[in-house]
């Protein structure tokens, strides 16, 4: 199985006081560069794209722009683009920095027993609340996902054949306040 990495870093970041791609993780990486990290430690071979702004400290990464309404129209922007073929697409926002190598591999292997034949959206839902990012996304989809009307991220999601998996992995847990991210840095103190 190919998998390919859509970072989304589009955000402007101005309830951290910077960009959240480029903030400084525990790991001594940009949080942008920590999750390419954690996705190459499980497809080593697989593409990374980008979508939004790039990596200051992976300025190698081929960069998408980011029309700037919203994930919803990014993604469907991006759909509607040429793209590396894969099997999946490991769609990720720049926030969702605790992710783990482990937590990743898991992830990807609970996908794959729920969704055999790669033929929809496999996202998570932690505590009730869904997470179309973090989610697997199959190469196939993308026209489907380009022609969609949806204008919301969770719109998007259900107007593609999707699969719901509830489970507790720490990397649905996202670090998009001030202190969601006093939280995150603590933890590894």
């Amino acid at each position: 199985m190919k998998v390919g990495l859509l970072l989304l870093t589009g955000g402007r970041g101005a309830r951290m006081g910077a960009p959240k791609h480029d903030l400084r993780h525990p790991s001594g990486t940009t949080w942008g560069s920590y999750l390419v990290a954690v996705f190459q430690s499980v497809f080593p071979d697989g593409p990374v794209q980008v979508l939004g702004e790039a990596l200051s400290d992976r300025p190698d990464l081929p960069v998408m722009d980011d029309p700037r309404r919203g994930p919803a129209v990014a993604l469907k922007h991006w759909a509607a683009a040429p793209a590396p073929t894969v099997d999946l697409w490991w769609v990720v926002a720049c926030d969702q920095v605790r992710w783990r190598n482990e937590d990743f591999r898991s992830w990807v292997a609970l996908a794959q027993a729920a969704d055999p034949g790669q033929r929809h959206w496999v996202i998570g839902r932690r505590d009730g609340y869904l997470q179309p990012l973090g989610g697997l996304l199959p190469h196939g989809l993308r026209s489907a996902l380009a022609d969609s009307q949806a204008q919301s991220l969770r719109a998007l999601a259900e107007s593609l054949p999707h699969c719901i998996l509830d489970n507790a992995l720490p990397g649905w847990r996202d670090v998009d306040t001030p202190e969601a991210r006093k939280a995150f840095e603590d933890e590894d103190a």
